[in-house]
Order: C-alpha cells, then structure tokens, then sequence
C-alpha cells in the first residue's frame, strides 16, 4: 500500500480514537458514581447488621448470665448433701463452708442466702462476709414474687425461679430454688422447707467480661432511661427496667468505606491518566502507522504459546546473522533440540500439561541462552538457538552442555514431575556459506543422528550424516516396494511340548532378500517399519501369509509377533479378525506375542488393545520376559495367558551362579498366577532338561528346528507320527 493512502485516513481515525475515549472517560465518571452509591448503601446495610447483631448478642448476653446463676443454683440446691445439712440442727458448718464461704471471688454468685418457709433467714453471705439484713432491705420487693412463684409450684415442677432484681449492691441475676434431694424428694414434712437464694451482681468487671467474651465494644451498666442510642433493657419478674446494658456501634461499613474511598479514588485518577497515555500513545501510534505493521509482522514471526520465534521468525533472524557473519567473517552455529519423552507427558497427563511443560522448558531456555542470541520453537517440542561471533563453536558446545545438564532434572508441571530428556544437534557456518535452510537441515539431521545413538547427547553435523540418512531413506524406500510387491516371506520356528518333544505351535518370523543387498536382519527392516510407520502393512503381510500357511496344520498353534507400533491402530483387532476369517482360522488357535515395553510405558492403552484382541478370541503371549522390567502387577494386570521366558536367562543356566534360582523363580511366578511358560533359545539338551524341571511346558530353540519354510513344517508334522527320543532325567 502506498504511503499516502496510509496518512490521509489518519486524522479521521485519530478524531474517532479522541471520541471512543470521551466517551469511555464519561463512562467511567458514571461507573465511579454508581460503585460509590453502592458502597455508601452497603456501608449503611453492613451497619445495620452489625447494630442488629450487637444486640442480639447483649441480648444473649444478659439470658446467658442468668441461666449460668440459675444452673449454679440447681447444682447446689438439687444435692443430697444439702438435703441432709439444710434440714439438720447442726448442719451450719456445712451450709458456711459449701454457701456462704463459696461467695468470696466467686465467678459463680456473690450473695447466698438460706431462708425457711417463714422466709427467716437461717443463713445469709456476701463476698464471703456473714451479713445482717432482710430480704426486702437488700433485695427489694422483686424476690419476693420469685419465692412466691416456687412455693407454688405443683409436684413434677422444677422448683427454681430466676430473674434480675435491684439489691442494695446494684443489679443481680438472682435465683430461689427448694433445697432438696438430687431425685427431687425431701423426707421431711411440708411444712419444713429451706430455700436457697444465689446472686449474682452485674459489677464492672463482669460487664467488661461480657465485653471481651461476646466482642461488644464500649458495653456498659447504666441507670434505666439513661440518654444511648444502643441498649437494652434489664427487667425484673414484673417488667420494672431496673437498668440497661449500651454499647458503641463500630460501624464497620463506614470504616471499611473510609478504607475503600481513598482507593476508588486512586483507581479513578489512574484512569485518568490511563486515558490521557492512551489518548497520547493512540495518537503517535496512529502517525506511525509503518512501526504498526512492524509490530503486527513481529506478531507473525512469533510462537503463541511461549513468546519465542516462531519457525518464520528463525529463518528471518538466522539469515540476518549469516548475513552479518559474511562481512565480519565470523560463525553461526545453530543449535537444534528436540525433547525426549515429550509425546509420553501428552499420553499421560494430558495436552494442557503438555503446554504447560513446553512454556516452562521455553522460560529456562530464556535464562540460559545469551541475550544476543536467537532462541525460536519451531513447533511441537523442538527449539533452535542460533549463536553469532568469532567463538560462537566454543559457546555452543558450552550451551548444549549446560542443556543436558538442565534436562537431567525433572520438569514440575504444577504438582506433576515430569522426567524428560533432549537430543541435540549442531550445525555451523563460516563467513555465511551455508543459508539458513541448509543449516537448519544439516542441524536437524545430527539431531536425529543423536537420537539414534542413545538419545541424552549432542552431535555436530558430519558429512556422513547425509549418507546414512540417503541410506535409511533408500532402505524405508525399499521396505515398502518389498510389502507392495509380495517380497516379504515368512518361516517359522515349532514350538514342542516339553514332555513328548511333539511340535505344539509354530512362531511365524518375518524374512526379506532384499534385492541388490541379500538378507536383512529382522531386527533391521522391523525398526525401519516402525520408524517409517509400515509396520502396519507389514505386520498384517506377516499374519496373512502365517495364516494361509496355518490353514495346512489345523491342530498346531500359531504365534505371530505383534510391534507395540500396531497397538496404535484403534482398527488392529477388527483387521486381526478379518483375516482369521478369511482363512477359516479359529482365533483360539492364534496366539499374539508382544514385548513388555510398550505395556510399562502405556499401561492403559495396552490394557484397551489386549482387551479388544481377547474380545475376538485370540490369546496374548508376554514375549522376552526377563530382558526387561516387567514386574508382578503388569503379569496380574493384563491377564496374559502364556510368558515366554527371554534367551538370556536360558544362556545363563551355563554361567552357573544364581541363574538356575531365578530361572525356577520366574516359572513359579508363572504358575502361581495360572500363566503357562514357554522357553525360547534351547539349544542344548541339558538346557532342555532344567527347563522340564523348573516347569516350563513348552521349549523352542535350535535344538529342536530352526526357523523353516512352511513345507519343511509340514514333512515335520508328518514325521511326529513315529515314536520320538525322549529325555532322559537322572
């Protein structure tokens, strides 16, 4: 777009910008207005509640402390000892030490007083003095309905009362309560009754305990029709305010609106000059439209999730530094990593954890690679570092050092531990001789190069990187002309029942001739399958030939290998069952032999895959035991129903030690859960012989026959019908 078509609609967008933010200023000023209305009206509620909950707690309060005096009261007259004292000539030492001498600091009651029917005073004390008044001078006349009130209670009644009365010393909770037994009853006669009467005053420290006890702020005893905007009333039996209770309200909505306004205001002068910056920096962006898309291509040239280049972004970078490197005749060595065990975090815990992984491995980067440096995701898990300068080579290798060593540790995904790894390779150029694709290309082959070596390490780019790769890349080639054309054949190896050496099953074993090269090892073309992703084709080639064959043994078993690769498939078991259909071949005759890798690694999409094939009524063979780290739980867990002992622990019986222990550990194992055992790699006779003893029901090893062509198993099978050589056990 040329120039001037960008500056004539400036001003127009500019007066537009200037018009959204005076509008958005107004909007604001009426929001500030509407969020401090509500504040005050909340401030106000909040006061309310509190107010209403103040007095419902001095309310409370005050029922509290009397229903304490009336609950001492019942204690103390509803005693069997007190029956016996009260009612006893020459039971005052008791009533003293028991009543009156309980009255000194007491939390209980102050005033006891031990009256008879008459309401003479037989016993009467005050903060532990003996005092000398009568009832009505001391209490007034509020008692005298209490007293009245328990002599008049009907049998069954509690015969207690309690209330607030005017004593002489101030306000009191006061109770009267027949002295009787703990069941209630009283052997003597009507006519001989004691009452006991508690107090309890209202003092100051009792009121300052209220305080502190129910959180009421400034509480305080006053005269009745005392001038407070909060009280309550203290009423005696016959309603007569004898004082009240008052307290300061703490008004916490005005305290937290004193609190909150200072804020608001802040927030509202913030926006302000929020505004007027926005309104600054609209404006000078809108003059400088070219810097905008500036900034928007940056936004292209970079990675979403973790901020970094993207892979647009490296390239451009990149040949900026070789372009520099041409003048100053310097190095770039870019540095390209991918993450080990990355896809096993996605599996397991899910791709947000798998994001959350990538953006913390991308801010450790950030702090490790010098600042001059270029640092890009090119997507997925894999990173690129492209360093400039005379000792660029030096740095990188001191870099991929320092990244091993990070991704040695394990990676916390929030609460999760996730233990990863890398693989890096390396690629430099001189001057600028090398562009960036090619260095990029020359970067990710070592990388790749690294990974086939072990993984954990780096490599440097090496010539004959690009050979091995033509190499692989001719080999997969190759491999799939071979599925495609038919050149793939199948031998396969019996398996013999221990005690009768009669063939029992055969092992199908795949086998390619490739033309121009002669036989390639299995352990060769299978890996170049799976990397290439034709081990479907393949291993259902394998299984279509095996069951043609099978057709000609219908009594001998037949066990197919299985790559973890083919577990993937979610479509494995149905084409599993096309072709055992195809061939009129009863799954119960097909066994699928699987190595323990792919269960320890995806334990649960094993378990949905074995459960799919033994839906269709094939068996499942755990293959290699004892190479690996197949444990108890794995055995139990995926309900394999035959193990197939490794060659190793077979080879070993002939280093002596403890291999014969582990060996009889291993069948028993087996056994002990239901799992028959198969041993593979007999090629001895007193190997053959230990196995029978361990337990092993089947044995399959050179001994016995090498993998053979299909007819060759046929004159085998037709052979058995004559007596055959058995062990000899001393």
């Amino acid at each position: 777009m040329p120039h001037r078509n960008i500056r004539k609609p400036s001003i127009g967008r500019r007066v537009a910008v200037a018009g959204v933010l005076f509008a958005f200023a107004i909007v604001v000023v009426i929001v500030t207005a509407l969020v401090l209305s509500a504040l005050g009206e909340v401030s106000h509620n909040v006061n309310a509640l509190d107010d209403q909950r103040s007095l419902e707690t001095t309310t409370g309060a005050l029922k509290t402390f009397q229903n304490q005096l009336a609950a001492t009261l019942n204690d103390y007259a509803a005693w069997d000892d007190a029956a016996d004292h009260a009612y006893s000539p020459d039971g005052s030492e008791w009533l003293i030490n028991n009543y009156g001498d309980m009255t000194v600091n007491s939390e209980l009651f102050d005033t006891a007083v031990l009256i008879d029917s008459e309401r003479h005073i037989l016993l009467a004390y005050h903060n532990g003095s003996p005092v000398n008044w009568t009832l009505t001078d001391y209490f007034g006349d509020g008692l005298a309905d209490m007293i009245a009130r328990v002599e008049g209670m009907s049998v069954g009644a509690v015969p207690e009362a309690s209330g607030f009365v005017k004593t002489r010393d101030g306000i009191a909770a006061t109770g009267v309560a027949l002295v009787r037994n703990k069941n209630g009853l009283l052997s003597s006669a009507d006519g001989e009754r004691r009452y006991l009467i508690f107090a309890r005053h209202l003092t100051p420290e009792k009121v300052d305990g209220l305080a502190q006890t129910y959180v009421l702020n400034g509480l305080s005893l006053l005269p009745a029709d005392s001038p407070a905007a909060f009280f309550v009333n203290i009423v005696n039996p016959r309603g007569t305010v004898l004082g009240m209770l008052t307290w300061h309200s703490q008004m916490p909505g005005d305290v937290s609106l004193r609190d909150v306004k200072p804020r608001i205001l802040t927030a509202v002068g913030l926006i302000g000059l929020f505004l007027l910056a926005l309104l600054i920096i609209g404006t000078a962006a809108l003059r400088k439209l070219k810097a905008d898309e500036a900034l928007a291509r940056h936004e292209l040239l970079q990675d979403r999730l973790t901020g970094l280049h993207n892979r647009p972004g490296l390239f451009l970078g990149l040949n900026e530094r070789l372009e520099q490197s041409q003048g100053d005749d310097s190095y770039v060595n870019l540095i390209y990593l991918d993450l080990d065990g990355f896809k096993e975090v996605n599996d397991s815990f899910g791709h947000g954890a798998g994001d959350l992984l990538i953006k913390g491995v991308a801010a450790a980067l950030k702090v490790m690679v010098p600042k001059n440096a270029l640092l890009a995701r090119l997507g997925g898990d894999e990173f690129a570092i492209a360093l400039k300068g005379n000792d660029a080579r030096i740095a990188g290798r001191k870099l991929c050092e320092d990244l091993l060593a990070l991704f040695s540790e394990p990676f916390m995904i929030g609460e999760r531990v996730a233990a990863i790894g890398c693989s890096i390779g390396t690629a430099v150029s001189k001057a600028g001789d090398i562009d960036g694709e090619e260095l990029l290309r020359r970067a990710d082959m070592a990388m790749y190069e690294a990974k086939e070596n072990g993984r954990g390490r780096f490599m440097a780019y090496e010539p004959y990187m690009d050979t091995r790769r033509e190499e692989k890349n001719q080999l997969e080639a190759d491999l799939k002309y071979a599925i495609e054309h038919d050149e793939i054949s199948v031998v396969f190896q019996p398996v013999v029942n221990t005690l009768t050496r009669r063939i029992s099953g055969v092992e199908a074993l795949a086998r390619w001739n490739r033309a121009g090269y002669g036989p390639v090892s299995p352990d060769v073309f299978i890996a170049a399958a799976e990397s290439s992703g034709l081990i479907d084709q393949l291993g259902l080639a394998v299984l279509q030939k095996a069951c043609h064959a099978a057709t000609e043994w219908p009594h001998v078993k037949l066990a197919v290998n299985v790559s973890p690769v083919q577990f993937r498939n979610p479509f494995f078991a149905a084409q599993v069952l096309s072709i055992l259909e195809e061939h009129d071949i009863p799954p119960a005759r097909v066994m699928l032999e699987m190595t323990e890798g792919y269960f320890i690694h995806h334990p649960e999409r094993a378990g949905t895959a074995i459960e799919k094939l033994k839906q269709i009524g094939v068996s499942i063979a755990l293959d290699d035991f004892g190479s690996g780290f197949a444990s108890i739980g794995y055995l139990r867990r995926f309900g394999f129903n035959r193990m197939k002992i490794d060659k190793s622990l077979v080879v070993a019986l002939d280093e002596g030690g403890r291999s014969l222990e582990m060996l009889t550990a291993t069948v028993a194992l087996a056994r002990s859960l239901g799992i028959p055992v198969t041993a593979e790699g007999i090629e001895t006779e007193d190997q053959a012989a230990i196995l029978q003893l361990c337990g092993c029901d089947e044995l399959q090893g050179y001994l016995f026959a090498k993998p053979m062509p299909a007819d060759q198993v046929t004159t085998m099978l037709a052979q058995q019908e004559t007596p055959v050589r058995q062990l000899k056990v001393s």
